[in-house]
């Protein structure tokens, strides 16, 4: 398969990244399915594009030739069947759970064609834990996207030792084509390339946190200010989520057995009180 056999993408999971991506490559061009077993969640995507488009229209971002196109390439499905049954390229943004994923993997295996290459958007599960549910090992790789999908450039392809050279060759492809900027990792490294950055500035972050050093606002006024970073560690964690942050953490520990990978007190307080950050209105800030 080539880059120019790919024509149709579904997305698996219509969440904040999930929706995303999917807006992302109907903009490119290519027609798009974006499905999700919670109603509500569709509803919510489908709103978002609503809302979206003429905004970025109304500031110049996009023509409304751009919008429209977009919009006359993306649908949006429940059924599993419908979204990837004919596609060529499938990119999964379900929940940080192996358990799942790997279930999910098993049924995009049985539905789409052959051909088709199966990607994860996991931010730190490697597609090698996931391909062997599926018949097509060489065809699975990791395209892990940033928040917001829309607006940030960069894209980590990594090549598991079970992926071939052409499926990861396709998806660095497939990044240009969506207008964004793909490094292709040649060996899985857990956590990838940034995510291992950003997970060592935010354990140090959270531990001075708790250590009743500064205050969650303050590390974030120092961060950005000083270190030039666009937002700080804990409004960060925020907008990706805690409940993310906590199950991608919690994976880890229950992956290495070590005291030391276990999520910081912080976040499991958060996350037990479902303090989630943006998406519940209130995290380590309020958005009420």
């Amino acid at each position: 398969m080539k880059i120019e056999d790919v024509k149709k993408i579904g997305v698996v999971g219509a969440g904040i990244m999930g929706h995303q991506i999917a807006l992302s490559a109907a903009l490119a061009g290519y027609k798009v399915s974006c499905t999700d077993i919670n109603p509500e969640m569709l509803g919510k995507a489908e709103e978002f594009a609503r809302t979206y488009f003429p905004e970025r229209v109304a500031k110049g971002k996009l023509t409304q030739q751009q919008v429209d196109l977009a919009m006359a390439n993306i649908s949006f499905t429940q059924s599993l069947e419908e979204a990837i049954g004919d596609a060529d390229f499938v990119i999964e943004a379900a929940v940080e759970k192996i358990n799942v994923k790997r279930d999910l993997f098993a049924n995009l295996d049985e539905i789409a064609p052959p051909h088709a290459i199966l990607a994860t958007n996991s931010s730190f599960i490697v597609s090698s834990k996931i391909a062997d549910a599926t018949n097509r090992p060489d065809k699975v790789c990791n395209m892990h996207f940033f928040n917001p999908a829309l607006i940030m450039k960069l894209v980590e392809v990594v090549q598991g030792p079970h992926t071939s050279t052409e499926t990861a060759q396709i998806t660095m492809e497939l990044c240009e084509k969506m207008g964004k900027n793909g490094v292709w990792l040649k060996k899985e490294i857990y956590g990838f390339l940034v995510n291992r950055i950003l997970v060592a500035l935010h354990h140090e972050a959270q531990f001075l946190a708790e250590m009743g050093i500064a205050t969650p606002e303050e590390i974030d006024l120092a961060v950005t200010n000083a270190l030039g970073h666009p937002i700080g560690p804990f409004r960060l964690i925020d907008l990706t989520g805690i409940d993310l942050a906590y199950y991608v953490t919690m994976e880890h520990y229950q992956e290495t057995g070590d005291p030391k990978d276990k999520p910081s007190p912080l976040i499991v307080e958060k996350f037990a009180k479902g303090e989630w950050g943006r998406k519940t209105k209130k995290g380590f800030y309020s958005y009420e």
